[in-house]
This record gives C-alpha cells, structure tokens and sequence, in this order.
C-alpha cells in the first residue's frame, strides 16, 4: 500500500484566472470563494479569476488566494478520488502553504486559517516596504557555500539563506544593497545561475521581524487544535502536534529558513513515497523530482 501525503504551494505559485473552471463546476469551490470573500471584504473571486496580474502579485492579495485556491483544487480531489484524499496520511506546504495544510489536517478551520494568512500577508508586506530588500535564487551551491556567499557579502549588506529547496537549489534573502553584489561573488563560488525573484521583499530573514511580532499576536488569540496526521514544519522538518508549538513555528517560520528539501526527505524516511500536489502550479513536483527522481507526484491543479 502507497503511502500517501499532500503538498501544499507557497507564493509565487499565483497565476490569474485560478480556480476559475472549478468554481463554475463545483458548487463546494463556489461556496468557498463565496465565503472568502465575506471574511477579507473584497472580491477575492474577481482578482483570481481576472486579475490584473499586479494585483493577485501583491503579498497581502497572493496569500489568502493561493490558500483559497489550494483549497479549491482540495475539494476537486475530494470528489475525483475520494479514496486518495480519505488515504492521505500526512502534509506539508511551502512557507504559506503550510497554513493549508493544517486546514486539511483539521488544525485550523477555513475562517481562521484564511483570517491568519491575510494577515500573515499584510504582515509581511508592510514589512517588505519598510527596507529596501529582495530575494534571489541562488543554483548549484550547497549550504556551507551559501553561508560563506552570505559571510563574503556581508560588507555590502546583510544576507541569509531563506528556502532550502533542494540540492543545489537555494534562495537567499537580503537587502538590496547586498543583493546587488551577489553575482559575481557567487560565481567565484562555484554557482551555476543566479536568478532575482519577483517578490516584494527579504521574506524568510530577519528582516521580517515586524511581521514575525504582528503574526504572534493575531496567533496567540487563534483557535489551534492538534492535526488529524503529521504536518511537517518548514523550520525543524518535524510534524508538531501541541497548539503551542504550532504557534511557534508558523510565527519562527517568518523570520526562519524554509527547510524543504529536509521537510520532504524526513517524510520519506517516514515512509512516505506517494505525493500530492494540490493547488496552483507545479513547483513542488518539480522540487520533489530534484530531491528524489524515483518518488511520483501528481499534480492536483487549481483549474
């Protein structure tokens, strides 16, 4: 027997019209873009489904609407194969995929969940606004590479390894002025490609702090139980079960690295060789494939 876990797509995985199919077949995905927009008071089904791009691109927009969206992929598969949503034995998602992750595992209930994320998005980008900073891919170095990269640009700016994605595949975040020096030091190390992403901010570094303070408070008053199965962390690759080290996660995770590739290996060594990923785009499948080319993911789009 397989054993089967879900994965959950973090921001940058927005593309407009999402959901859109799924909503005009499921009254269930209707009714959750319905809801959603009740609870964050805008029309969060008009900016998936038309855009324009720039607005779904907004840190405060993109995360409650690929959690929504995520969701909605969910009750497709719900209805498409039962069986493997009713099998599914454990979960995980990239940075704010995991708040999607425990809304499928029964730890926090949709309004909350969805409450939690805007304002972990609006955290977040008012954070991003405050100091001019970003966040690039860094390919074909390890970690002790990476921390040497962030200790030789240090003079420059500050710098520190955010998502840890797989071999040889990992984001730094860091002020502007450290960003811009970046290339050619890690090319000197060794570094294949370096890639600037379009976010709107040194997500996953101390920068976030303010964001890291805002999302403890709206958390500490947020209804938490224990998960139904294993939610794997993105800062320890452990699954937690006690509402309090919850809480302590999802708020270190904002200033705290994403441990993916490490999230992904522990839930193989647990047994774990059949995944899902349910929601926008396919960045987790193709992670996953560079973490272990003979696991199998299928993707569960947000049509």
């Amino acid at each position: 027997m397989p054993k089967i876990a879900f994965l959950f797509p973090g921001q940058g995985a927005q593309t407009v019209g999402m959901g859109r199919e799924l909503d005009h077949e499921l009254p269930s995905v209707r009714s959750l873009f319905d809801r959603a927009t009740e609870i964050l008071g805008f029309d969060l089904r008009k900016i998936c489904f038309e855009g324009p791009a720039e607005a779904l691109e907004s840190t405060d927009v993109s995360q409650p609407a690929i959690f929504v969206a995520s969701l909605a992929a969910l009750e497709s598969l719900k209805l498409s194969q039962p069986d493997v949503v009713e099998a599914c034995q454990g979960a995980a998602g990239l940075s704010l995929g995991e708040y999607t992750a425990l809304v499928f595992a029964g730890s926090l209930d949709f309004e909350t969940g969805l409450k939690v994320v805007r304002a972990r998005g609006q955290a977040m980008q008012a954070a991003a606004l405050a100091t001019p900073s970003g966040m690039t891919s860094v390919l074909g170095l390890d970690e002790p590479a990476i921390d040497e990269l962030c200790r030789r640009v240090a003079p420059h700016g500050r710098l520190w390894k955010a998502n840890l994605l797989g071999p040889g595949n990992i984001v730094v975040s860091g002020e502007s002025a450290a960003l811009a020096q970046l290339e050619p030091i890690a090319s000197e190390l060794g570094a294949s490609r370096v890639i600037p992403l379009k976010v709107a901010g040194a997500f996953h570094s101390d920068l976030m702090k303010p964001a890291d303070d805002q999302l403890s408070a709206v958390l500490a008053t947020a209804s938490i139980v224990a998960p139904r199965i294993p939610v794997y962390s993105n800062v320890d690759a452990s699954a937690h079960s006690e509402p309090d080290d919850l809480r302590r996660t999802l708020v270190a995770q904002v200033v705290g690295g994403v441990r993916w590739e490490d999230s992904i290996r522990r839930m193989m060594a647990d047994g774990f060789d059949t995944f899902y990923e349910v929601g926008p785009g396919r960045v987790l499948t193709g992670l996953l494939k560079r973490i272990d080319r003979k696991t199998g993911c299928t993707s569960v789009p947000a049509r």
